[in-house]
């Protein structure tokens, strides 16, 4: 396969990290009720739907809704969850061509998900006018779009905020790599929290059992690739090498981006090591693989039948509960703290202070760069940590935080997730996130 399927990535230009706000994110993505104490919680509100067939509240029926929530800062009492406390966690975005001719958007490739939704000119012209920073695919410029009769989709999350619209089918460039006939969601109605959101889209690399269209679901691009003989059936897999925050000054490592139907050999050789494969699991949609233990400075912390999920579109790593206490108990002055809700440590704190830090693929453990155990400038002095507790879900994800450290392999063919440690960066310097 040619190398015209690199597709490159760059920092999305908008991005403002922000800890709390993405750990809100990953909280309403995964529906996950946090173990630790803090501002945000799930609550339970009660809703009336109308009459069958009316609008009319009256004689409708009440349920019980789970619904993010936000304690008041001076009480104990609870409202709703802003725009402005969540953000979308597109830190990285690649630009994917749709139509014919090509109308070219910046959508954030994620593994924890399977729709292709873009910005669109079905959208209500307040939306679009609020929103000018986008691009928006317009159907009627395309040749070949086609409306997918009697389909629709929906992605809603707990606070309330939801994207939905139209389906239809067109060509997808996906760098230089063209799938035909491709299923795309078209936003029609969006609101104002999910508006406030980077990029213009999403492209779920996920597996389309959980994938929202109504009423049957649609196959995924690289599920379409494979289809379509667009790559080989002895390689039905992509990659990704995610940046970091030194990549800029370090030549090796500078270059962020997704393969499809091939593996960046010259990445592997960098590396100096052999990728290592684990089967998935993915009856429930995810990239789903066994991490049974985790090391701290060397120490191992046994976690019988525990799984984790390998998420690009989540910025953090979220382990258990006691593993968070193993990591942050290793770095002096660290603390839980409640405002932030999550994990912090003072920011004067150099890497040669930070523990090595290791997560299971399998039978391969896997370094967590240094680097990325900071995310973001929490309260005054102090560091959000890039690993934060995953509540009560019963598996982790390992995002971003995770993923920079490696180069993954998703093996779609042979149903196997793979990864090669990226060599480490320099350990004896200050990491100041941004």
């Amino acid at each position: 396969m040619a190398p015209t399927t690199k597709v490159k990535i760059t920092a999305n230009p908008l991005y403002k990290k922000s800890g709390t706000k993405s750990y809100l994110y990953a909280m309403r993505k995964y529906q996950f009720s946090p173990t630790k104490p803090g501002p945000y919680f799930f609550g339970t509100t009660m809703h009336q739907t109308g009459r069958q067939y009316t609008d009319k509240a009256v004689g409708g029926r009440v349920h019980s809704q789970r619904v993010l929530q936000k304690k008041a800062a001076d009480s104990d009492q609870a409202g709703e969850v802003g725009a402005d406390d969540v953000q979308n966690d597109a830190m990285y975005l690649a630009t994917v061509g749709i139509g014919s001719p090509a109308q070219n958007l910046n959508l954030d490739f994620d593994t924890g998900s399977a729709d292709l939704w873009v910005w669109s000119t079905k959208l209500p012209a307040s939306t679009l006018s609020a929103n000018s920073n986008h691009t928006v695919f317009d159907p009627s410029k395309s040749s070949t779009y086609k409306l997918k009769e009697g389909s629709t989709w929906k992605i809603s999350y707990g606070d309330g905020s939801s994207a939905s619209g139209i389906v239809g089918n067109d060509n997808v460039d996906v760098g230089g790599l063209v799938v035909k006939g491709q299923a795309i969601e078209l936003a029609d109605t969006m609101s104002a929290q999910f508006a406030s959101g980077a990029g213009d889209g999403l492209l779920g690399l996920a597996f389309s059992s959980i994938n929202t269209v109504q009423p049957k679901a649609v196959a995924t691009p690289v599920e379409n690739m494979i289809t379509q003989n667009d790559i080989t059936k002895s390689e039905s897999l992509f990659t990704a090498k995610l940046g970091s925050w030194r990549d800029a000054d370090e030549p090796d490592k500078g270059e962020s981006f997704y393969t499809f139907g091939f593996i960046d050999q010259a990445t592997v050789t960098a590396a100096g090591a052999e990728i290592a494969y684990t089967p998935i699991d993915n009856s429930q949609g995810f990239w789903m693989f066994d991490s049974t233990s985790a090391t701290v400075n060397g120490k191992s912390i046994a976690r019988s039948g525990n799984k984790a999920i390998a998420d690009t579109g989540t910025t953090l790593a979220l382990v258990d509960d006691d593993t968070c206490q193993a990591i942050y108990g290793a770095i002096p002055g660290a603390e839980y703290d409640n405002d932030s809700q999550g994990w912090i440590y003072p920011s004067d704190t150099t890497l040669d202070k930070f523990p090595v830090v290791s997560f299971a693929v399998g039978d391969t453990q896997y370094v967590v760069q240094k680097e990325d155990l900071g995310f973001a400038e929490a309260k005054s002095g102090y560091i959000y940590g890039g690993i934060q507790s995953r509540g009560d879900m019963t598996f982790d994800i390992l995002g971003d935080t995770f993923l920079k450290g490696v180069y993954a392999v998703f093996d779609v063919g042979n149903l196997r997730f793979g990864a090669v440690q990226r060599k480490e960066l320099n350990q004896n310097i200050s990491a100041p996130p941004s």
